[in-house]
């Protein structure tokens, strides 16, 4: 059961040098161009749904659609909401989905404002928590503080933590909080293995003192699911994780209790009397709807490419989602290589490790002088690896990483052995659960689904932090490799840092469209700009008219109280002075422009033009 670390070695002081540098590396990722871009539709959703308001009016008909009130103002908009307006605006602004992250940033505008940059720093900090306790994850477990930076750095640089620190969205939150769990799990073992405890038959006397880190392990547990329901998976990888290695009442109780009372105290009031009860008939809904698109239109649906699952096409989804989560693979399976060349490339891989293994056996028999690695392995494999950069029909150097692939695997299963501990052990396979679990269920419910849909990088997002532990443990392995391996395989390393940033970059611009639903970057938000505007041109009398679009809803549910949409003017009244009394009415004669109309002289200023839906993100 234990987990206890192999050695605790404290940090040196290059050791912190090295830590501070590269939590200043990650900050700068993070921080960097965070208010460049516009808030895109997912954010909408929860930047409405933390203010109490619901999309297209359903809790604003007096602010609205009051017959024979021709005007709203800001004021009307930002009166004091309700719990009831909070619940609502939850349910039907974002599928009842991330209640605690929503709460959450709801009391954080109120203290630091609504600006993109304000919105988007609460993710920032999660990001940095993530980057922090990642670190002190693979310190502790490893007993390396080799380890603990290398992963440190992998973290404070994976495109995914980057890009996602830069979204007004639960995932950074619920990553961080769900690693948090992981953490207080594992201390609880550690302190479960003290000989003082384990002999004490009594599971409340072996629990003693540990009660306040059973309650943080409940709340982050709730908060985790209340992030982001999929963050389930990560309890789920604890559970299974004590049915293998822990025979201890004492955590049994403990974490029983502490899912128990959680659960009793926090989801099921979520889920039986607030939002979360529409939750699950929103997702069967869903489930039907896409599986409609992926059995009659699965190309041209406005969704995106909606297969239905088959073997092949779930595979194919799968892809490019498994091997993104893995810092060494990203971009593997999305870059156009071409078959011949994967092949190509694969096969020189395993002729590389052929040689690797064939070398390591004639030194293990003796067979070579001094038992010293044979000159033609120290000579033909960095060959056939750099040779691979020189093949006419490689299309770029992500290629060279494929073909070390085979041989990365090698020094995994080499790391593996060295840390040899049982202690050490349990945690590896402890990084694996918590990385295979959420991937598993997500093919689990494309199947379960019939369609596709769903197999997307974010919603596996919670094995993210695993992953880059292994990949840590891996690349700490290459300094106690044989130095024909190390040497060629720290050049491609070098190869895939440069990769690495350039997908950095390409997320900070805006043109990543994996990463940030875009190939064309952003302009700044429109609406703050908009709303900055109207504030500084408008004087008494002034009335601010908002485009009214046409709205066509494909079926009942997606019926609202109006046949034009709203959105726009909630969008922009979000970043008015709340206590403002300007003039604003909808002008269902255009869809486009928002119009200041001086009240004098009926001049009309354009305030900004969305040009259909280029700016609408």
């Amino acid at each position: 059961m234990p987990l206890r670390p192999s050695s605790n070695i404290p940090l040196s002081t290059r050791s912190l040098i090295v830590l501070l540098v590269i939590m200043a590396v990650a900050f700068a990722l993070r921080i960097y161009k965070l208010d460049a871009h516009g808030v895109y539709l997912d954010e909408k959703f929860t930047l409405v749904a933390s203010q109490g308001v619901v999309q297209e009016g359903s809790n604003q008909h007096d602010v609205f659609f009051t017959p024979g009130k021709p005007y709203f103002t800001p004021k009307e908009f930002h009166k004091p909401k309700r719990l009831a307006d909070y619940d609502e605006a939850i349910a039907r602004s974002d599928i009842s989905n991330s209640p605690a992250y929503t709460g959450l940033l709801s009391l954080w505008i109120r203290v630091f404002g609504i600006s993109d940059f304000s919105v988007r720093f609460l993710s920032v900090l999660f990001s940095m928590g993530t980057v922090w306790l990642i670190f002190l994850l693979a310190r502790r477990y490893t007993g390396s503080v080799r380890v603990g930076l290398i992963s440190a750095a992998v973290a404070a640089t994976e495109p995914f933590f980057v890009a996602y620190s830069h979204v007004a969205r639960a995932y950074s939150m619920t990553i961080f909080v769900s690693l948090l769990a992981t953490w207080l799990f594992l201390r609880i073992l550690d302190r479960l293995s003290d000989p003082t405890r384990t002999g004490e038959r009594n599971v409340f006397l072996a629990n003693k003192g540990l009660w306040g880190l059973y309650a943080g392990y409940g709340i982050a547990y709730a908060v985790s699911i209340l992030g982001h329901t999929l963050g389930l998976m990560v309890f789920v990888a604890h559970g299974l994780y004590l049915l293998l290695y822990v025979r201890n009442w004492s955590a049994y109780v403990g974490f029983g209790l502490a899912g128990l009372l959680a659960t009793l105290g926090l989801l099921v009031p979520w889920f039986t009397l607030y939002a979360g009860k529409y939750l699950f008939m929103t997702m069967a809904y869903q489930a039907q709807f896409y599986k409609h698109l992926a059995d009659t239109n699965p190309l041209n649906n406005g969704f995106g490419v909606i297969l239905p699952a088959t073997m092949p096409n779930v595979f194919n989804a799968a892809l490019p989602v498994v091997a993104d989560l893995f810092w060494l693979t990203n971009g593997l399976a999305s870059d156009t290589l071409g078959r011949r060349n994967v092949l190509i490339e694969l096969a020189i891989g395993l002729l590389v490790l052929g040689l690797v293994l064939v070398a390591e056996r004639q030194r293990r028999a003796g067979q070579t002088p001094y038992g010293q690695t044979p000159w033609w392995a120290k000579v033909g494999v960095p060959m056939l690896l750099l040779g691979v950069l020189l093949i006419v029909t490689i299309p770029n150097g992500q290629a060279m990483m494929l073909t070390a692939l085979p041989l990365f695997g090698y020094v995994l299963y080499k790391a593996v052995q060295y840390f040899g501990q049982i202690q050490q052990r349990h945690f590896l396979v402890l990084m694996g659960l918590l990385l295979l679990t959420p991937t598993f269920f997500l093919l689990f419910i494309a199947f379960r689904n019939g369609h596709t849909y769903g197999i997307t990088q974010r919603y596996t997002s919670f094995s993210f932090p695993y992953a880059v532990i292994i990949i840590g443990v891996l690349i700490d392995q290459l300094f106690r490799m044989d130095r024909y391996i190390s040497y060629v395989l720290a050049l491609v390393l070098l190869l895939k840092v440069y990769y690495i940033m350039d997908l950095n970059n390409r997320i900070l611009a805006d043109i990543a469209p994996k990463y940030t639903q875009f190939g064309v970057a952003r302009i700044k938000n429109p609406y703050m700009t908009a709303a900055d505007r109207i504030e500084q041109q408008y004087t008494p009398g002034d009335t601010v008219l908002y485009p009214a679009v046409r709205l066509h809803p494909a079926d009942e549910i997606e019926k609202t109280f109006w046949p034009f949409s709203i959105k726009d003017a909630q969008m922009t009244n979000l970043y008015l002075p709340h206590d403002a009394t300007y003039y604003q009415r909808m002008d269902t004669t255009q869809e486009n422009q928002i119009w200041l109309v001086k009240g004098r002289t009926g001049q009309r200023v354009l305030i900004f033009d969305f040009k259909g839906p280029t700016y609408r993100y």
